[in-house]
C-alpha cells in the first residue's frame, strides 16, 4: 500500500455499530456497500481498513477494464 493510499484511508469516516449478539458492524458511508464485521472494536477497525483497500483496488481494476 502506498503512502498516498494510506493517507486517503485515514481520512475516510467509518461508522461502527454494536451488534445485539456481539461484535461490531463497520460501514463506510462514502463507499456504498463497503461493510464489514469484527468480533471486537479493534478487529472491526482492522477489517474496515482491509475492506476499504479492497474496495479501492476493485474500483481501479474495473475502471481499467471498462
Amino acid at each position: 500500500m502506498s503512502l498516498q493510499m494510506k493517507k486517503s484511508l485515514d481520512r475516510l469516516k467509518i461508522v461502527f455499530r454494536p451488534e445485539p449478539k456481539g461484535g461490531f458492524t463497520a460501514s463506510v458511508p462514502l463507499l456504498p456497500g463497503c461493510v464489514t464485521y469484527g468480533r471486537t472494536l479493534a478487529e472491526a477497525k482492522e477489517m474496515a481498513k482491509d475492506a476499504i483497500s479492497g474496495y479501492i483496488e476493485s474500483l481501479k481494476k474495473h475502471r481499467d477494464s471498462a
